[in-house]
């Protein structure tokens, strides 16, 4: 058997193997919230926007994810079979074909009732981990903050700077009312 060069094999690794992305600071990378870049990837954004509070998007109102209940098993499924008759994507490429989402198939559902396509389906542990973000990061949280905005788009956005707190606003919390 004839080896390879050492050269060789890592010019084979570098144009065979995909390259690890250097991700901007707040997208992840190693040690990073790999759910925060699903819900990036996905266009989760796009209709729940960053901060989760849904509202209008494609396809119609999305839901409010830091007012949802659901429980991570029920975010799971939502995010896999998508919802019938709304504008949520199913995620899971075979999740009509055979009855695993909600006991139905493509064929069951009236025209127009089938949700949408995404633009790339996920693996069962991007949706897991989308549904981890959901519960750690959005559900329960109130009003979007500047240190949650920071953690999702970096310390390096302006876009952030709606909800730094007003100079002063502090202090004038801390003061007791005037007579």
């Amino acid at each position: 058997m004839r080896l390879l060069p050492v050269a060789a094999v890592a010019l084979l690794a570098a144009t065979v193997l995909p390259a690890t992305p250097t991700l901007p600071q707040g997208m992840g990378g190693s040690g990073g919230d790999a759910g925060q870049r699903v819900f990036k990837s996905a266009n989760c954004v796009g209709c729940h926007h960053w901060t989760g509070t849904g509202g209008g998007g494609y396809g119609g109102a999305s839901a409010n994810l830091r007012a949802t209940q659901l429980t991570r098993e029920q975010i799971v499924e939502v995010v896999r079979c998508g919802r019938p008759a709304t504008g949520m994507p199913y995620f899971e490429r075979d999740a009509y074909s055979d009855g695993r989402c909600y006991g139905l198939k493509a064929a069951d559902l009236p025209p127009g009732q089938m949700p949408p396509a995404p633009d790339r389906f996920l693996r069962a542990s991007e949706v897991e981990a989308a549904a981890d973000y959901v519960i750690a990061h959005l559900q329960g949280r109130g009003e979007p903050t500047y240190a949650e905005c920071q953690a999702f788009f970096g310390t390096e956005t302006r876009a952030c700077n709606i909800y730094k707190p007003k100079e002063g606003a502090a202090d004038a919390a801390a003061r007791p009312p005037s007579p």
